[in-house]
């Protein structure tokens, strides 16, 4: 059995405090930092992890062995797999990360008041990003990559799944740092499976500034009520696609397919279809016939149980769950309104789809739904930093107030008003 590369730590909140403190130096040499030297930085570390593919998939597949002797299922050891293609994309996004404009130092909104004194805001880090996942290995490089274009220090502790693949990436990250001259606390790894780690990560008030869970639900339960400082969330990834009266059936098929199987182990794949009554017949058909042989198990209601007896019974709890596996929830509706009120009553806020060729219906889903992503004939696994050209994403945020949707390089960032005078004075 894979084991943790790290000796037992035997006082846990000594050292992420520790930690902490070195991230929190870091970042004040992070905030002055060059555009120049960050890019040298992220575009090194781009061709080390291409020199580097080998080593780094054999400690990804200690996590693999561990995690299928631990039983988890094909989504999830697929969520925790370095394949050579995730390396060469996780390679790509640092290198996509140093082409795109740094919005450290940015002045907006500058005006001239009625006295000539001028005021604006300057885009700003924070300065410690803490950042709490599970499962993926790639986060550990996406997260390195926005924070360090961003001016922030980030201070990551991974899931146990991926310990050996996280501190692999990290390790190079660090290596790669100190190469280009910069401190390797920048990225700072919490090098403990201990969940006492978090509880302490939670409340450095003073060290860190902003927390950010990404994981399943009672991960990110958790983390909000352990939490004295803010915290950046989504609870749920309970995403659909609403199939309406005007849609292209083909079209809708195949967003339907893609939105369920491309990869059903992340936040942005489909859990319920919604299709209106008028697409209960052929359509459905073939779409229940193609996510059978994909091995999708379906759970519709009551109206599509009529028709489709094989189809297994959906319950309440069905529609307000992220399965984050190939299951689907299915519900025949009467109408485009009986599909809003159910995105109402449940959908995550994550992201929801409509596939029509109605441009009053796409118009009015695009003003009602209030989701952080909201699509017109897309899938559901666009919603993605990446695919929205931020480069990569820290996580997506369900919340109202700072960020909302993928939090790219801007969202790392806050702002802060300036103000310009000749030596004013106020009478």
């Amino acid at each position: 059995m894979a084991v943790s590369q790290t000796p037992p730590i035997p006082d846990v909140e000594a050292y992420v405090q520790a930690a902490a403190r070195e991230a929190k130096a870091a970042s004040v040499i992070l905030a002055r930092t060059s555009t120049r030297l960050k890019n040298q930085a992220l575009v090194e570390a781009a061709r080390r992890i291409r020199e580097r593919q080998a080593e780094l998939q054999a400690q990804n597949q200690l996590d693999l062995d561990a995690g299928k002797e631990k039983g988890l299922s094909a989504a999830m050891l697929d969520r925790l797999a370095l394949t050579g293609k995730r390396l060469e994309a996780i390679a790509a996004m640092l290198e996509e990360v140093a082409t795109l404009p740094d919005p450290v130092g940015e002045i907006t909104g500058m005006t001239v008041r009625p006295n000539g004194m001028r005021v604006g805001r300057m885009r700003v880090p924070p300065g410690v990003i803490g950042l709490i996942y599970e499962s993926r290995p790639n986060v550990t490089a996406d997260a390195a990559a926005l924070c360090l274009k961003s001016g922030n220090a980030c201070l990551l502790r991974g899931g146990s799944e991926a310990i050996h693949s996280n501190l692999a990436l990290a390790r190079l990250l660090q290596g790669t740092l100190v190469d280009c001259g910069l401190p390797p606390a920048a990225v700072s790894f919490i090098e403990t499976t201990d969940r006492e780690a978090v509880r302490v990560l939670c409340r450095l008030r003073g060290l860190v500034d902003v927390i950010i869970p990404r994981g399943g639900k009672s991960l990110i339960e958790t983390v909000v009520e352990l939490a004295t400082i803010p915290v950046l969330k989504h609870y749920d990834g309970n995403c659909h696609v609403y199939v309406d009266e005007h849609a292209d059936p083909a079209m809708a098929h195949k967003i339907c397919l893609n939105a369920k199987i491309q990869r059903p182990g992340v936040c942005n794949a489909a859990e319920t279809f919604l299709i209106h009554k008028a697409h209960s017949g052929a359509f459905l058909k073939n779409l229940l016939e193609e996510l059978h042989k994909h091995g999708v198990e379906v759970r519709g209601c009551e109206k599509t149980r009529a028709l489709y007896p094989a189809v297994h019974p959906a319950t309440e709890a069905d529609w307000d769950t992220e399965y984050l596996d190939l299951i689907v929830a299915v519900k025949i509706v009467e109408s485009f309104d009986e599909a809003l009120e159910h995105l109402g009553r449940h959908s995550s806020r994550h992201t929801d789809a409509i596939v029509t060729n109605d441009y009053a219906a796409s118009q009015r889903f695009l003003r009602e739904v209030d989701s952080s992503s909201v699509m017109v004939n897309a899938s559901t696994r666009f919603s993605d930093g990446g695919e929205y050209g931020l480069g990569a994403e820290m996580g997506i945020s369900t919340d109202k107030l700072h960020a909302r949707g993928p939090m790219g390089l801007v969202e790392l960032t806050c702002q802060k008003f300036i103000v310009l005078g000749d030596g004013h004075i106020r009478e």
